[in-house]
């Protein structure tokens, strides 16, 4: 009989540990299909076509940033340099982080593109640390963060719209804003 007690709580003890274990797992895969998802708002655009081929950008920042650029095109383009944590990096809380570099504006047409007016603002920052220029000089930081590639994203401007620029772990996005 003190075996069969000693048996089942064995049994029910390891069935406490199997459960455990099958809910951090699932824990986990939670975790992690959030973080491989995640998507954040870098700027609001507010576009209005002031002309053919030209229109104004009003964006905002979500530190409270704003720049108000004319850009001449058929197309809003925005460019970021991106740096893309490893997926254990992610699964820890570490995400995608970016900067964005330019916005422009773009020609459907490569002939305007090489023959019209071209159009570009800078959005970064000089620093006194730049992690994206870091990680290319060191080899080692590969393990853990990606900085080869940058980002861009463009969505055509056929007349007044409110876009949301993203940033997500494969890159930027541009939607429009839909009403609330």
């Amino acid at each position: 009989m003190k075996y069969i007690t000693r048996l089942l709580w064995a049994l029910i003890a390891i069935t406490v540990l199997a459960a455990g274990l099958l809910a951090g797992a699932v824990f986990l895969g939670i975790q992690g299909y959030r973080a491989f998802t995640r998507e954040d708002l870098a700027a609001r655009i507010s576009v209005q076509p002031v002309a053919p081929q030209r229109f104004a950008a009003l964006v905002k920042f979500p530190d409270g940033k704003v720049a108000h650029l004319d850009l001449a095109g058929d197309e809003i383009y925005v460019d970021a340099r991106i740096l893309k944590w490893k997926p254990m990096a992610n699964l820890v809380g570490l995400h995608t982080a970016y900067e964005l570099d330019r916005i422009a504006g773009r020609y459907r047409a490569l002939e305007d593109e090489r023959n019209k007016p071209r159009t570009v603002h800078e959005l970064g920052r000089t620093k006194a640390v730049d992690l994206f220029d870091l990680r290319r000089r060191y080899d080692f930081l590969s393990r853990v963060v990606d900085a080869e590639y940058g980002s861009g994203t463009f969505v055509p401007v056929s007349g007044p719209a409110e876009l949301e620029l993203r940033v997500s772990t494969t890159g930027l996005l541009i939607r429009p804003v839909k009403d609330r």
